[in-house]
């Protein structure tokens, strides 16, 4: 099994969290979201202790709801102390709905509107990531309107592949997002932001890519990052009070893939810090961190229901299940990898080879290629793509008018429901 929360029971099913996920799929219906809470909570708490261990008390992990944005999840990271990476508007009113503390909130983009900027001071948002010049002035101008002064981090690229899928690689010179320190722009920008009355720099801000499996990139961009605070402090007397190192570990999706020991990477990210710092002549900052998909990925699978399976003899095979891009278009875009099997026949030898694909009429509908599965698959089967927490529920869509699924959240071995399914009625809510 890629994952320890994963097991097979007696009767052959796959379980997750203990819990037969067989079970779950007669009781809620499918396709259905299934999370492993307790498993988030966990990984929480990873985190909140590790950075507390590597960076000294004032580290603390912000949750990148852009992974898995509900208010349930919510909840959690209130309850477990994590701050919050928030994306949106949306993403803001649906912590703010439970009760989630907006001082510990981070509100990032790369084009934030007059809209946005004024809903999140409303809100009293506790630190907006800027990302470019026109960003900067605007909130200026709008905290002044308010009569507050802002708390920001800059957002720097600092000019480091990390050999990722070109998609999630975020760090490079020529990224959409943030201030090149490699063409003076960075420079510039902290130059401007100590100029403006309203709005109070905090530190910098850099994100290097996702899916990552070792701590290569953060030490590269550790000593980027803190190379440029120092010329900072040399130029204006500036000293970096936090520093956000973005997220990015990476997670098991296929049983090749590496395990992370998320607590031994930062506690080596930790020393390579101390160290540096300690060169430079600079005070150890507050450090971030923005875990999203090593928090809810593996927490997380999907079930399907088969509908056919179709055999093409001496071409290949065909297993269609009742959902697939819509609730999963991660395959579509990047071709990601996932595991898969047939939840109901664990204990089957999986002989043949099969396609995977959903049921839109697209023949990109594909949730995974050459699947090794039982030669028994039939209708009415259960399969279960793993390893879906992270930008399945949070990237799903009504593509040919399908609802989109359930979420059901297991703690302590108890299922909870915490997203409805979606209706036909809900589909045409907002139509005239």
């Amino acid at each position: 099994m890629i994952c320890n929360n994963l097991s097979v029971n007696a009767e052959g099913h796959l379980c997750l969290a203990g819990v037969d996920t067989v079970r779950l799929a007669q009781t809620y219906g499918t396709p259905l979201y299934v999370m492993d809470e307790d498993r988030i909570r966990e990984r929480c708490r990873t985190y909140r202790s590790a950075m507390r261990d590597a960076f000294g008390p004032d580290a603390l992990p912000l949750y990148a709801g852009k992974a898995a944005a509900f208010r349930q999840i919510y909840r959690v990271m209130r309850e477990e102390g994590m701050g919050i990476d928030v994306v949106s508007p949306g993403e803001i009113y649906a912590a703010a709905s439970v009760g989630f503390p907006m001082g510990r909130a981070y509100f990032h983009g790369n084009n934030k509107t007059d809209a946005d900027i004024a809903y999140a001071l409303d809100r009293r948002v506790g630190c907006f990531v800027v990302d470019n010049r026109e960003e900067l002035e605007t909130l200026n101008r709008m905290a002044g309107e308010r009569g507050i002064r802002q708390k920001i981090l800059l957002r720097l690229t600092p000019g480091i592949d990390p050999h990722t899928y070109d998609a999630v690689a975020t760090g490079k010179v020529d990224s959409k997002f943030g201030a090149a320190i490699e063409t003076g722009q960075a420079g510039e920008l902290t130059a401007l932001a100590l100029s403006l009355p309203h709005v109070s720099l905090a530190g910098f801000h850099c994100h290097v890519g996702s899916q990552v499996f070792d701590s290569d990139v953060y030490l590269r961009a550790c000593a980027i990052m803190l190379n440029f605070a120092a010329e900072m402090k040399a130029a204006h007397g500036y000293v970096t009070g936090e520093l956000d190192l973005g997220g990015g570990y990476g997670v098991r999706y296929l049983e090749s893939d590496p395990e992370i020991d998320i607590a031994a990477n930062i506690r080596q990210v930790g020393q390579a810090l101390r160290a540096q710092c300690a060169s430079l002549g600079l005070p150890v900052p507050a450090v971030r961190m923005e875990p999203g998909r090593s928090i809810v990925a593996d927490a997380g699978l999907t079930l399907y229901t088969v509908g056919t399976f179709k055999q093409i003899p001496g071409y290949k095979n065909y297993v269609s299940v009742d959902g697939g891009m819509t609730d999963n278009p991660r395959f579509a875009l990047y071709r990601s990898p996932y595991t898969v099997c047939i939840a109901n026949r664990m204990r089957e030898p999986a002989a043949l080879r099969a396609s995977v694909v959903g049921r839109c009429c697209e023949s990109g509908d594909i949730l995974q290629e050459d699947v090794p599965v039982p030669g028994t698959v039939a209708r009415g089967d259960i399969a279960a793509v793993l390893t879906t927490g992270a930008y399945n529920y949070a990237m799903s869509s009504t593509y040919n008018r399908i609802p989109r699924p359930a979420m059901v959240l297991l703690r302590g071995g108890e299922p909870t429901l915490a997203v409805r399914r979606e209706t036909y009625a809900d589909l045409c809510r907002n139509e005239l």
